[in-house]
């Protein structure tokens, strides 16, 4: 019989993608719950699709019956932009961690397998290069900086489903290190700080505002293409004789380690190539902004953020392929060589 799959946030950046590569690539169901469907235009309407307009926090009954229906769980909602980590902790909290907590539970319920979506974050400011899921020490600043706890949200969900699988739980954790690519989130929503750096980025190009680089963007980053990370979701879903049970997962691409200054001018260089658009990049200014100013007093940052990829190359046979210049294409042609309602 074909596995049953259930994704929860499954119209966010990795759910919209990963159930179109699904659809695509495997034989499989997908029972799908979100609050919108916007980015599932090409899969809604597939008979092996069934979705489902929902709040994890409201709809548990539904979300109850298809654990206990379905092979696999992949709770995928989470808030996941810095300015909010900041603004709003306790929503983070409350969603990334205590929402997700009461899925897990259910999966332990019904001896359900469990995908959860640990983050880069969790390393904090490891002085480790690179960051190894064994081994590495994971350090988070100070209270007072609430930027953490969004990352310290995610860890202690790492350690209490890492508990369960110590008394039977079936789970893998998996990391996904920066990852970009078509439909990671709204590239023209006009507040600072409300979407991940390569759209908010994107959208101030577009919309005529400077490039602001928080404390001067020498913060590095390894960008990680969309494709290759789903490429390595099926192989984890897939799990070939056991090999991803019980394990740690860094999903990015070391080869990809750049600034965010870099990722910067890279942008504006790629965004002239496209004639539309080359007016509005000539005229864009990359400025530095304070982190203070930009995020508030309760941000901090980490210098540098690397995967280790040896436990994915080993036990999944997985490579990430996709070049940074590469991903950044793929994610321009996107938006701007296609009719767009978010372009008019």
């Amino acid at each position: 019989m074909a596995l049953k799959v259930l994704i929860l946030g499954v119209n966010g950046f990795i759910g919209n993608s990963l159930t179109q590569a699904i659809l695509e690539q495997k034989d499989w169901e997908i029972y799908g719950m979100d609050m919108n469907n916007d980015k599932l235009e090409t899969c809604l309407g597939n008979p092996r699709f069934h979705f489902v307009e929902g709040d994890i926090t409201v709809n548990r009954e539904w979300i109850e019956y298809h654990i206990k229906k379905c092979d696999v769980v992949l709770p995928l909602v989470a808030i996941a932009t810095p300015a909010t980590y900041v603004t709003d902790p306790l929503r983070v909290f409350e969603l990334d961690f205590e929402a997700n907590l009461d899925i897990v539970r259910k999966c332990v319920r019904y001896k359900r397998r469990v995908l959860f979506p640990s983050t880069s974050e969790v390393y904090g400011m490891s002085a480790d290069t690179p960051f190894n899921e064994e081994t590495s020490h994971l350090v988070l600043g100070p209270i007072h900086k609430q930027r953490w706890i969004y990352s310290c949200s995610k860890q202690l969900m790492d350690r209490v489903i890492y508990a369960y699988g110590k008394e039977g739980l079936p789970f893998t954790l998996f990391r996904p290190f920066n990852w970009i690519g078509p439909k990671l989130d709204n590239i023209l929503e006009p507040k600072e700080g409300s979407s991940r750096v390569l759209t908010q980025f994107l959208g101030n190009i577009l919309r005529g505002k400077d490039i602001q680089l928080v404390d001067g963007g020498n913060q590095r980053r390894s960008f990680t293409y969309i494709d290759d990370g789903v490429d390595a979701l099926l192989r984890i879903i897939e799990n070939r004789d056991g090999c991803a049970d019980g394990r740690i997962f860094n999903i990015g691409n070391p080869a990809n380690d750049c600034s965010i200054k870099e990722l910067a001018d890279a942008l504006v260089t790629l965004v002239r190539s496209y004639p539309r658009y080359a007016a509005l990049a000539d005229q864009v200014k990359v400025v530095a902004v304070n982190s203070k100013e930009y995020y508030g007093e309760g941000y901090q940052d980490i210098l540098t953020r690397v995967p280790s990829i040896e436990n994915a190359r080993n036990y999944l046979g997985w490579e990430p392929r996709t070049d940074l210049t590469t991903a950044l294409k793929k994610t321009l042609d996107y938006h701007l060589d296609r009719p767009s309602q978010e372009l008019q």
